[in-house]
């Protein structure tokens, strides 16, 4: 029974969408300790996850309405705000001076300003005591000045892409907010590295949901291998080395099938490099993949293979949730060594690493781990230990609760 009645404001980018799962199964799992989380979203998402009719149906969108009526409304409702208004604003001037007024960023940061507004109403309208943002990039520029307007402290949960590739003002986000935390290890020691407080950072996993499954199958060779690989078809993925790497297997005394589940911009693509090398007839595209059916697909793989990389952007993974679940479910991994990946694979421990867009590595570690039964059975075992200890939901529940002010945290009756 929960003694408290203040509320948990959630905001991310897409809320719920089919790309956000670790986000949404935090929230479920916070309500599921008897916590009230209310969602919100910048904007409604383009691909929605399905099943979370409920959940959908009281998030609320900041971007919802026309920019000239955000930008109205806005504009009307700060002076309500009073001294937070020009807290708020204060901080905005300093932000656009440092970020110079000749960057298209630094004036979407007036917009954000507006959409701030909004924002602090509904934490004020729905006693909220905290907000909690997932991404240190737009849903991040938008809390700091709605934290400053309503008094609701807030904190950050950040990833990659948000860091690495559209990492603005990250150390004057982290000092407003009452704690940055990240995914990894890897992002924490790079934060530290551009200046952000170290008594700002922590490390708090995306937990996984999945219970732990031992193997429901022998490990044993086979005349024919089905591995998977899962994601949005974009260039940091590196599925198009996979592919590749599934071509230099062709002359191994086993027959190989890949099961690609995702979409994204690069399918036409990957389609046609995938008919070049002449193996079209062993890849399967499987498309868009609810999170419902992703323990099914899995279990029903060899292994699962993520070829991540670094995009000419500089963009890259933090640590896919995908290849916790397939260790949830004993499901042998393989991925690459990049960002915080060897955090959770521990090479010839709990799976696999190859180098980074290196096809030929890659085919060798594939090799490796079909040619090895023993091998298979050892990293299986080792890998649902490490994801329970490190990588599962609640312990990563405790780890996020820890970090919000002492005054928010809600506790439940003994």
């Amino acid at each position: 029974m929960v003694l408290q009645s203040e509320t948990i404001a959630y905001l991310a980018p897409e809320l719920p969408a089919l790309s956000a799962t670790f986000v949404y199964e935090e929230m479920l799992g916070l309500q599921e300790l008897g916590y009230s989380i209310l969602p919100i979203s910048v904007r409604k998402p383009a691909h929605p996850a399905s099943g979370l009719d409920e959940l959908a149906s009281r998030t609320h969108y900041l971007y919802v309405q026309s920019p000239l009526v955000i930008v109205v409304s806005g504009m009307f409702h700060l002076p309500f705000f009073g001294f937070g208004a020009f807290k708020a604003l204060g901080l905005l001037l300093s932000d656009l001076a440092r970020c110079g007024l000749h960057r298209p960023e630094t004036w979407k940061l007036a917009y954000q300003f507006i959409a701030a507004v909004k924002l602090a109403s509904i934490l004020n309208s729905k006693n909220c005591s905290h907000l909690h943002v997932h991404f240190a990039h737009v849903p991040s520029q938008i809390a700091m000045y709605a934290s400053a307007m309503s008094g609701v402290p807030f904190t950050i949960m950040a990833h990659a892409n948000d860091i690495f590739e559209r990492g603005l003002l990250l150390r004057q986000k982290a000092e407003r907010a009452v704690k940055l935390v990240t995914i990894s290890e890897f992002n924490r020691a790079y934060l530290e590295r551009i200046g952000v407080p170290k008594d700002k950072l922590a490390v708090v996993r995306c937990g996984v949901s999945f219970p732990i499954l031992l193997p429901d199958r022998p490990f044993e060779k086979k005349a024919h291998y089905r591995l998977g690989t899962l994601g949005r078809l974009v260039e940091k993925k590196g599925i198009d080395v996979l592919i590749r790497s599934i071509a230099e297997l062709q002359d191994r005394p086993y027959k190989i099938e890949l099961s690609i589940a995702g979409d994204g911009p690069l399918r036409e693509e990957l389609e046609a490099l995938a008919r070049v090398l002449n193996v079209a007839q062993c890849i399967k595209f499987e498309g868009s993949m609810s999170h419902g059916a992703v323990a099914k697909w899995m279990r029903e793989l060899d292994a699962v293979v993520l070829a991540c990389k670094r995009d000419k952007n500089g963009d890259m993974d933090g640590i896919p949730v995908v290849l916790m679940e397939a260790m949830s479910q004993s499901v042998p991994v393989i991925s690459t060594r990049i960002s915080g990946i060897p955090e959770l694979i521990i090479h010839e421990f709990t799976g696999l690493l190859a180098k980074q867009n290196d096809y030929h590595d890659l085919a060798v570690q594939i090799n490796k781990l079909l040619e090895s039964t023993e091998l298979r059975k050892r990293l299986v075992k080792y890998a649902a230990e490490h994801v329970k200890n490190e990588f599962g939901r609640n312990v990563n529940l405790v780890r996020l609760l820890s970090h919000f002010p002492k005054d928010t945290r809600q506790r439940t009756a003994q």
